[in-house]
């Protein structure tokens, strides 16, 4: 009989009422068989290890985070926000003490969600990792959370929302953007002039199996988390870096997932991206849970593994050496911000820094034009907004007040909302009142 040396929480919830279409990867077997996998194992006989239902998350609980047009409802479904509940629920169990660890193995996933949401893009709706970050700090406090992203896409969506957070470590391991969607996470991506190094992109080249990616996270990943101190690790745990995944370039396999959760100690992971959904997933999965409870999972292999098969050629080993060498260095010593506009990483004039984004909703064939304000402030993290349109909305705007915000950009704030009604600019505004828990939007 197995033991494990941490209890752990999993909840599953497969969506059985939402898929993009029947034959699509992302479908609801992605989680089936995982769940079949599990319990012919006898992982729920297993002392400490549990299974729990998921939350539903609420409306408040998605406009916590995002700027939804024209409505929250009009981009999510029911499934979305069961999803979102069940990343919660993983929360709410250790931030309660009742797991040590948990791990939501549930779908829709997430991490492809900017801030700003017109639609559906890379299978993401919502970011239910930022949902729960931010329902965490809700109910319990400010927390410097570390989010370590290991879908083979890089998570340009978890990026985006955590731009300008300081609190909020986060590190992206993925294909290189150069040859795989969304074509983006490169290392001079390190954040907003207020969290500069709070970003961190380690783009993989294609063919990487597990020498290269623990290398990765030996070397680059925990010299970092040790040094940021977080009060939680949380793994978006995407699987589709694995040498099976039908879309993707990759050659890690179970052992190597499971050896990465051993590593960086995770106190919750959320499923992402993973589509070879027979071959790998099931074994993925079990190896996952098997190291987050700190139990033997040196058995777990899949029926075709060979490792002959998938040796790393040593130029990609050179490679990634190499990354090794110079990426810590953009997080201990990171080069001052350059707020010129040949940077691409945005301006700053006067008090404000200004970012213009072009985004494609690739899911629903949504193009979006955007851009990001951010009112620079000695005294808190500044006050946001967005002015968005796209090809499903006019000008819109979003006005965020942070958690932490001080009076005058409470105030600024406030005036950017009635100026927003008086002069009828925009067609829909929505309000994200941290500090006063306040979440109210407009339609003109």
């Amino acid at each position: 009989m197995l033991k494990s040396d941490k209890t752990l929480g999993i909840i599953f919830f497969p969506a059985f009422d939402w898929a993009i279409s029947p034959t699509h990867p992302e479908r609801e077997e992605r989680l089936l068989y995982t769940q079949d996998q599990l319990r012919e194992e006898g992982l729920f006989d297993m002392e400490g290890i549990a299974e729990y239902k998921p939350l539903v998350a609420d409306i408040e609980d998605v406009e916590r985070v995002h700027f939804c047009f024209p409505e929250t409802q009009s981009v999510i479904t029911r499934s979305h926000l069961v999803s979102a509940g069940g990343a919660i629920r993983a929360a709410q169990l250790v931030m309660e003490g009742e797991r040590d660890r948990s791990f939501a193995i549930v779908r829709p996933p997430g991490h492809h969600a900017m801030k700003v949401v017109h639609g559906s893009r890379g299978f993401c709706n919502i970011n239910i990792e930022a949902m729960m970050i931010e329902w965490i700090r809700e109910h319990y406090g400010p927390k410097r959370v570390a989010i370590v992203d290991t879908d083979c896409h890089h998570g340009d969506g978890t990026q985006d929302v955590y731009w300008h957070d300081p609190d909020t470590l986060f590190i992206s391991l993925h294909q290189d953007g150069r040859t795989l969607y969304p074509g983006t996470g490169f290392p001079q991506d390190m954040g907003g002039p207020s969290a500069l190094g709070r970003t961190l992109n380690i783009p993989l080249p294609p063919n990487t199996s597990d020498e290269g990616y623990l290398m990765a996270v030996e070397r680059i990943v925990l010299p970092i988390l040790e040094d940021f101190k977080p009060d939680i690790v949380i793994n978006s745990a995407g699987q589709d870096n694995h040498y099976s995944d039908p879309i993707t370039n990759m050659n890690v396999s179970a052992q190597g997932y499971a050896q990465l959760n051993h590593l960086i100690q995770p106190d919750i992971a959320v499923l992402e991206g993973g589509y070879a959904i027979q071959g790998a997933l099931p074994y993925l999965n079990l190896g996952i849970c098997l190291a987050m409870a700190d139990a033997d999972f040196s058995h777990v292999r899949e029926p075709d593994y060979d490792p002959r098969k998938w040796k790393q050629d040593g130029r990609t080993t050179a490679y990634i050496e190499q990354l090794c060498d110079v990426l810590p260095q953009l997080y201990f010593n990171p080069p001052p911000f350059d707020g010129s506009e040949k940077s691409g990483q945005g301006v700053i004039t006067g008090d404000r820094f200004i970012r213009h984004k072009d985004i494609y909703y690739d899911t629903d064939g949504i193009s979006e034009a955007q851009t990001e304000n951010l009112y620079l402030c000695d005294h808190c993290r500044g006050l946001l907004s967005y002015e968005t349109r796209s090809s499903n909305n006019p000008l819109c705007l979003g006005v965020e007040i942070g958690q932490n915000a001080c009076p005058s950009c409470r105030e600024k704030g406030y005036k950017l909302m009635e100026e927003a009604q008086i002069k009828g600019k925009y067609r829909y505004v929505q309000l994200i009142n941290r500090l006063d828990k306040e979440y109210v939007r407009y339609g003109f």
